[in-house]
């Protein structure tokens, strides 16, 4: 693991049969504001430098990641169909799931939350990109679909670093987009700022995640915005983006 603790890598739940890592804003390249390991290539970042801290990440897997296109939808892609999109594209969607060994499943966030979905006997992997948006949406009910068509079973989930219940201000519409949904008590009014919310996203994916069949659902903890380890949107504004990736291993 002395690859991972250069990166500063936070590993997620020790899982027999598979593994989940999330990567911080350590270990890499790139110049401030993206210092320094930015692996977005879509935020204005020098792509060199971006490369070069993507060569590094690939040093320590098993396989390229299937990076994504994230855009706040609820596609979950088959990672282990044809590659689809033309032209060397990546694929449009908000999540993926594997049934393969060493097919590593990625999610790039600098706020959203990252969600691993596994079966309890590590045959079935998925991951999720959820925004408020993609929460509202039914990214995170999608993806437990495609694990259960898998023959999936006992299954149990990993919420990642992501903004936390404190940092976390909207406007009335984020809270009107959960409406009749019963989450209504994850968001409070703002002590502070008349006419805002505070909302709490990792336990509305928790409760959504149990909703749907989950029967472990394990939270970081770890809020981007806080946590100084990690990129933020919310925070930094023109940032860069971290990865949580996680990946089957052979059966033993």
């Amino acid at each position: 693991m002395s690859g991972w603790r250069a990166l500063g890598a936070v590993a997620g739940p020790a899982w027999a049969g598979m593994t989940i890592v999330t990567t911080t804003r350590a270990g890499g390249v790139s110049l401030a504001p993206y210092d320094s390991l930015n692996l977005g290539t879509h935020v204005g970042d020098d792509a060199l430098a971006v490369a070069t801290n993507r060569a590094r990440l690939r040093a320590l897997l098993p396989a390229e990641p299937c990076w994504l296109e994230q855009v706040h939808g609820t596609t979950v892609h088959d990672a282990d169909g044809a590659s689809g999109a033309k032209g060397g594209a990546l694929p449009i969607a908000d999540g993926a799931f594997t049934t393969t060994p060493g097919r590593v499943l990625a999610i790039m966030t600098a706020d959203c939350l990252p969600v691993v979905i596994a079966d309890g006997e590590a045959r079935v992997l998925a991951m999720a990109h959820a925004g408020w948006r993609g929460l509202a949406g039914g990214v995170l009910q999608a993806a437990v679909a495609r694990v259960r068509g898998q023959g999936g079973a006992a299954l149990r989930a990993w919420v990642g670093p992501a903004i936390g219940p404190r940092a976390f201000e909207v406007g009335p519409d984020v809270p009107e987009a959960f409406a009749g949904s019963g989450l209504s008590t994850a968001f409070i009014p703002h002590p502070e700022h008349a006419g805002k919310w505070l909302g709490d996203l990792p336990a509305i994916a928790g409760a959504m995640l149990r909703r749907a069949g989950v029967g472990t659902v394990v939270q970081s903890g770890l809020c981007t915005l806080e946590d100084a380890r990690f990129y933020s949107y919310r925070r930094d504004g023109r940032t860069g983006r971290f990865a949580t990736l996680a990946w089957l291993h052979e059966p033993a």
